[in-house]
């Protein structure tokens, strides 16, 4: 056992440094950064990337060379706390997505703040979704995916979607997803020490820029407050020693009360949006995710 929690220690400390390179308060520097972490890592040729333009944001679909599942697309929703974060940089996840589903990926690059503060990343995710409605597919052929921030978009989505009263995506899945903007979770203080990547200060610097003289309780700022009532099934993964554990446990908790079909994951010793990284868990975690869209899909 100590042998394992010695390994994980020297994982998370790499991650840590990595992050810090990542982490710079420059966020033109972070946001290119990030680009070069995600075509690095992002960067097989097992997949296509094919850019796209809706009308004027930059998108990219992204799809295994092979033979693969038409019907069905998965439409994710990338992370960055809103500030940062691309199609590039979500390589890291969308590849996954796309290898472990052999589903079609659509990934967009939402306007970001300070610059475009709230609701504009809500306002560019429906351009995306509206986008795969004219190009024929139905709601329920979408599964709609998102992590960190993205989890965030992701859910402010579905309740724009049911407050306009439209259909809703077949699924949604969730990495590490922020569903809480007052930060009131009680991870935010056990597990200050614990988390490799992100920190309380960052988190506030983030809000700053996104949603700045907002009311955070607003549910298409922090969707841990919406009505869940008729959302589609649901799944959520989470590390274990993130600050944002509350996020996932809370959001978990509204999803079961509002009589959703949820399921929820906590991975031991994992970080935020683990999934990105190179570490067996990560490959079980999109191997789960998988599993859970074949099911909603079946």
């Amino acid at each position: 056992m100590g042998k394992i929690s010695k390994r994980n220690q020297n994982l998370m400390n790499l991650i840590k440094r990595v992050h810090g390179l990542v982490e710079n308060p420059d966020l033109e520097k972070h946001r290119q950064s990030q680009d070069a972490i995600g075509s690095i890592l992002g960067n097989t040729k097992a997949i296509n990337y094919r850019e796209i333009n809706i009308e004027g944001m930059y998108a990219e679909w992204v799809s295994v060379n092979r033979a693969h599942m038409k019907k069905y697309v998965i439409l994710h929703c990338h992370g960055g706390g809103y500030s940062t974060g691309s199609s590039l940089y979500a390589r890291t996840l969308t590849s996954k997505l796309a290898e472990s589903t052999s589903m079609d990926v659509l990934c967009f690059d939402y306007r970001l703040a300070p610059e475009h503060p709230y609701p504009a990343a809500t306002e560019d995710a429906m351009k995306a979704w509206n986008y795969l409605m004219l190009s024929g597919y139905g709601a329920r052929d979408v599964i709609l995916t998102g992590d960190s921030a993205g989890g965030n978009l992701a859910l402010s989505l579905v309740l724009k979607l049911k407050e306009e009263g439209r259909i809703l995506p077949r699924g949604l899945v969730l990495m590490s997803p922020w569903t809480d903007l007052t930060s009131s979770g009680k991870s935010f203080t056990t597990k200050a020490e614990l988390d490799p990547v992100l920190d309380s200060a960052y988190i506030d610097r983030m809000i700053h820029a996104y949603a700045e003289g907002q009311n955070l309780k607003n549910p298409f700022i922090s969707p841990l407050f919406g009505n869940f009532d008729g959302f589609p099934p649901t799944y959520i993964q989470v590390g274990e020693n993130e600050i944002l554990l509350s996020d996932s446990l809370r959001l978990h908790q509204n999803l079961v009360d509002a009589n959703v079909s949820v399921k929820m994951d906590t991975y031991p010793g994992m970080w935020h949006v683990f999934q990105m990284s190179p570490v067996k868990a990560a490959r079980e975690a999109m191997d789960k995710n998988a599993e859970f869209i074949y099911d909603i899909c079946g």
